[in-house]
């Protein structure tokens, strides 16, 4: 027997692969695989042996030559899985694949002389009310999501075609495999689970009162796969329709009770009218916009209120006919729902990747510090990585790098090196790509290069340059980082980012117009971006640091009105933003230049007008040539970092407790 599938390395299509070379040991199978899904098809062909080819080509056109067709041979079933099945899907990329991809590969199944085996949806059946059988297809029903009419219409390109074999598969909502619970992705009831985890938490004698939501049709991934293909070598059935669906229906209380147990749910004490539902998912007008947002909050689409209760009822009598002695029949939901709720926190549960060890919060964590070579980012660099996190250490340096690399690893650390100019696109997107690509993923990113030019505006009229360069290092550096990682965090549903920040924002310090503004304008970007990615779980902190002993800060230190802080200090509070992940941490000194500028604008003015007296332009600034500094022969080796301390300054643990009940600030 030569087969061919379409959409062969998803959920249904690689299980019915492998169930073809399981039970068919002359069997030859043409998987059709998209070019950019080759790299998964050889991973799945290493269970699948030699028997298993790939097929180049891509719906909706597939564009496959003859000269590729007469290749293949006599081909016996074209088994047709490609679609997709997500219902939050554009209707633009549902009717290019759904419809048109059907239409190709009718075609392609016309030119092999195949029977087509078209595995279609028990959504064809829409919003019709009763019973729904084999037999029926177009009896008026309305199809309320483009998911529905582009379902509908690929079955009726099938039916309708003139002389074409074909058998016709309407699976009910898909799940996880009834033994193992495997799933390739969140879907229908997998959407709930998220809401239900967090119940978890609760009290075991907390009264669970759920309302009824309606009723859905649940089969596991493995009952659809068994059935279709001892459906597809049945002799007789051709021009048939099966409906691979439960006998029983089920509702929001029934998988809660299926679930319960392994997720440690507080058990079910009753229920409530379908009353108490109803206003909720038949809401209209700008409470439906409400509900929506709430809904996304959850991570739960809004498209799942619209179909969330089934109308028609699904008759499979001829299925359980045509599978009579098989054995293969659908098991109880609650017989397998504990492995799909297993599976699920493990593997497809999106917040998985927010879940810290409470011992050890950044142990495994992967995080990228830019500006690593030195400074804040050094020392950030070691405290994290003597946490058990996995350090990326990114800057211009190589040498300082490697140097950093090296102190780590000795400390029984891990880190590793990357050469990447922050200014350069072409520099973060090569870099960001390297990293995922050898390391799967990251966590956590550290804005932390940047330079910073103390000089007065006077002595800056001719120096536009100063301000476009600190501006490409400290802000569009900064964006660049986030904008290159924030597709790869909206898949995982989880990152953060730490912005080093100044205390200088909140104060204003005069000569520092070149470099103030950039942080100001980070802070502004972190606080847009974080109220658009909060359902993301994409979270900022900005730190508003103090002034810190860098290089950075070496030309000017002793022209600056406070002492700075050591490079470990300032550690310690980029470690906190990582594991806390509060939206700002201040100091006591800048959140009070703040509050004076709000409050008592022209005396904050007048007291940092006379800082600027009093604290004159270096010889550089004013352009006076100096001698160099002398450079002490061996730098002092960073100490262990300690937890941070504002300003330098010891506060008392009172003070600490009674400052963090300040909502979004901490010290």
């Amino acid at each position: 027997m030569r087969y061919v599938v379409t959409g062969g390395t998803g959920v249904i299509g690689r299980r019915v692969v492998s169930r073809l070379l399981e039970t068919r040991p002359d069997a030859q199978v043409w998987v059709v695989v998209r070019r950019g899904s080759l790299g998964r098809f050889e991973r799945l062909a290493v269970g699948w042996g030699e028997r298993a080819k790939p097929l180049v080509g891509e719906l909706p056109g597939l564009s496959l030559t003859d000269e590729t067709l007469a290749d293949l041979g006599r081909v016996d079933h074209l088994v047709h899985c490609a679609a997709i099945y997500d219902i939050t899907a554009g209707e633009a990329e549902q009717r290019a694949v759904n419809v048109e991809g059907t239409r190709a590969v009718i075609e392609l199944s016309r030119r092999l002389d195949a029977t087509l085996h078209h595995v279609s949806s028990i959504a064809v059946a829409g919003e019709f009310a009763g019973e729904y059988t084999e037999d029926d297809f177009d009896v008026g029903q309305r199809l309320p999501t483009a998911y529905h009419q582009t379902k509908f219409e690929a079955e009726a390109l099938v039916r309708s075609t003139a002389g074409l074999r074909y058998r016709v598969y309407r699976p009910a909502v898909v799940v996880g495999d009834s033994v193992t619970g495997e799933m390739d992705k969140v879907d229908g009831p997998y959407y709930f689970f998220g809401v239900l985890a967090k119940l978890a938490v609760l009290p075991k004698l907390t009264p669970i009162l759920l309302p009824d939501t309606g009723r859905t049709n649940i089969v596991p991934v493995d009952y659809v796969v068994d059935a279709l293909v001892a459906l597809m070598h049945g002799d007789g059935y051709d021009g048939r329709t099966f409906h691979l669906t439960s006998p029983k229906t089920i509702g929001l209380r029934g998988i809660y009770r299926g679930v319960a147990k392994a997720a440690g749910l507080p058990p079910l004490r009753g229920s409530l009218p379908r009353a108490v539902a109803a206003p909720v998912l038949k809401v209209r007008g700008r409470a439906r916009v409400v509900r929506n947002m709430a809904a996304t909050q959850l991570g739960i689409p809004a498209e799942i209120f619209d179909v969330v209760d089934l109308k028609p009822t699904f008759v499979s009598d001829e299925t359980r006919k045509a599978l009579h002695g098989t054995g293969i029949e659908v098991p109880e939901f609650a017989s397998y729902a504990p492995e799909l709720w297993w599976y699920w926190a493990e593997h497809l549960d999106p917040d998985r990747a927010r879940r810290d060890d409470p011992s050890a919060p950044l142990r495994g964590r992967h995080v990228i510090i830019t500006g690593a070579s030195s400074g804040i980012g050094r020392a950030a660099a070691i405290a994290v990585a003597e946490r058990g996190a996995t350090v990326f250490a990114l800057a211009r340096n190589a040498d300082a790098l490697d140097a950093l690399v090296t102190e780590i690893r000795a400390g029984g650390g891990q880190a590793h090196a990357f050469t990447c100019d922050v200014t350069d696109s072409t520099s973060v997107e090569h870099t960001v790509k390297d990293i995922l690509g050898r390391f799967d993923h990251v966590d956590y990113l550290v804005n932390n290069a940047g330079r910073s030019i103390r000089r007065s505006v006077v002595n800056s009229t001719d120096r536009l340059h100063d301000y476009e360069r600190v501006m490409a290092v400290n802000y569009f550096g900064a964006v660049r980082m986030v904008l290159a990682l924030l597709p790869h965090w909206r898949e995982r549903r989880f990152g953060h980012v730490v912005n080093v920040s100044s205390a200088g924002v909140q104060a204003r310090n005069p000569k520092y117009s070149s470099y103030l503004p950039t942080k100001a304008a980070l802070d502004a970007f972190a606080d847009v971006v974080g109220s658009e990615t909060l359902s993301d779980h994409i979270t900022f902190t900005n730190i508003h640091m103090p002034l810190v002993r860098t290089p950075m800060i070496a030309p000017s230190h002793r022209l600056n009105p406070v002492p700075a802080i050591s490079p470990e200090r300032a550690a310690a509070m980029v470690v906190r933003g990582l594991v806390e992940k509060p939206a700002r941490i201040d100091t006591p000194l800048g959140t009070l230049a703040e509050a004076g500028n709000y409050f008592a604008p022209r005396t904050s003015r007048r007291i940092l007008h006379q800082l600027y007296l009093g604290y004159p332009d270096s010889a550089a600034a004013r352009g006076v040539p100096t001698e160099p500094a002398a450079v002490s022969a061996a730098p002092r080796k960073p100490r262990r970092p300690a937890r941070a301390v504002t300003g330098g300054i010891r506060t008392p643990r009172p003070v600490k407790r009674l400052v963090r009940l300040v909502p979004g600030v901490h010290w």
